[in-house]
């Protein structure tokens, strides 16, 4: 019934992108000082929890069921409940997107996006946000910023009928959770006490390479088939994020006056994340320019959020949020339907229409992310304070909120 080349690729792509999760557990753990590093890969892990139970309920239903043109999904906004809780899927129902496919499958893939998108904010507000409000926070924004833009692109809504593309979650993942922790940041304010950072730049490159290897699952899984497409995105995604490595790492040994390993760590992630968009409608040279082009805007968004004093602690805005604005922005100047024929021609190959439609489809999901973040943040604090106190800070997460030390010799 179905077709097993298809269905074992995209099983194997699922797997890979679960793994993303805990490389950027790993990836942020080490960024972070050594007493707040099991809170921040906590964070990321208890996604894999919460995330799971809310897609089952309701999550999948809001992203995937009715749309737009045939008027039953809510404004082109939100999907309807007509699949919640998975009613009427078996291992048998095929997938709407690719019936060779089974849905199952097809589910348990975008669970995975949902799970890691919410779990890159954290990085912005480490070492300063109780868990229990964290875990609130992470509930609205799935439910009222995640599943609202999976729909809109993905599922048949609004930004998908104007002709909005984005093949593996430019706007869906990092725009949306790199605005969103800007939000986070701008209300939370700064650190109270500083962090030392960085205490392990080996769990770093351990975190950067399960994000790496993770990253081909998520992007050339995005073609949902074994094809040509997949075949470019693959490519494309390890080119991209090659340049931006390459790129970031001389801008800073000529502006720092040493090549740092975690310079050439932090410039792979954001040429992986700024070819996301593109991955799959784009072509190989043109994959060179957008890593290039991430290295260079990503490294100086880092150093503008830090002229500007924005205490985004472990560079979310800089490398997802400008990372995805960015590979937006270049689908539309480099999109080209002779790689894929189901995408769009952009600047470059007479898309004028298109590219107008991606710069506004950024305009949208920066605004939005942005306003509804801030807004939860706020609402959320009149029930329960986000923050934790300067005690908590000075102590450190791990002991004060989880009573566990992440190097603890003695078992004690």
């Amino acid at each position: 019934m179905f077709d097993t080349g298809n269905t074992g690729f995209m099983l194997l792509a699922t797997s890979l992108v679960m793994l993303m999760t805990p490389g950027l557990a790993f990836f942020y753990g080490g960024l972070v000082g050594r007493k707040n590093v099991l809170a921040i890969m906590m964070q990321s892990y208890v996604s894999m929890g919460i995330t799971t139970v809310l897609w089952f309920i309701v999550g999948y239903s809001m992203c995937f069921s009715g749309d737009m043109a045939s008027g039953t999904d809510i404004g082109g906004i939100i999907g309807n409940l007509d699949m919640a809780f998975l009613s009427g899927v078996s291992p048998t129902t095929p997938s709407p997107l690719n019936p060779t496919i089974p849905l199952y499958v097809f589910i348990a893939y975008q669970m995975m996006f949902a799970i890691i998108t919410p779990a890159l904010i954290t990085g912005a507000f480490a070492n300063r946000v109780k868990f229990g409000a964290y875990l609130i926070f992470l509930t609205l924004w799935l439910l009222l910023v995640y599943f609202p833009f999976v729909h809109m692109i993905w599922g048949g809504g609004i930004l998908a009928v104007w002709g909005v593309r984005d093949f593996a979650g430019g706007i869906v993942v990092h725009n949306i959770a790199g605005f969103a922790a800007l939000a986070s940041v701008l209300y939370i304010g700064r650190r109270r006490v500083a962090d030392p950072g960085m205490h392990s730049i080996p769990l770093i490159a351990l975190g950067t390479g399960l994000l790496w290897f993770g990253w081909y699952g998520f992007n050339a899984g995005s073609e949902f088939a074994v094809d040509s497409v997949t075949a470019a995105a693959f490519l494309n995604t390890d080119v991209a994020a090659s340049f931006a490595a390459v790129t970031w790492l001389l801008i800073s040994w000529w502006l720092e006056k040493k090549p740092k390993f975690v310079g050439l760590l932090t410039g792979a992630v954001a040429g992986l994340a700024t070819i996301t968009p593109a991955a799959g409608y784009v072509s190989l040279k043109a994959s060179v320019f957008i890593g290039i082009a991430a290295g260079i805007v990503c490294y100086f968004a880092v150093a503008l959020k830090n002229k500007l004093k924005w205490d985004d602690a472990l560079d979310v805005w800089g490398v997802h949020g400008v990372g995805g604005l960015i590979g937006i922005v270049m689908l539309g100047i480099f999109g080209t339907v002779t790689i894929n024929a189901a995408g769009s021609n952009g600047l470059l190959h007479g898309g004028t229409e298109f590219f107008k439609v991606q710069l506004l489809a950024i305009l949208i999901s920066s605004i939005y992310a942005f306003g509804f973040t801030y807004g939860m943040l706020w609402l959320i604090n009149l029930f329960t304070p986000v923050r934790t106190t300067e005690k908590e800070e000075a102590e450190g997460l791990d002991a004060m909120l989880h009573g566990e030390d992440a190097y603890a010799m003695d078992g004690k």
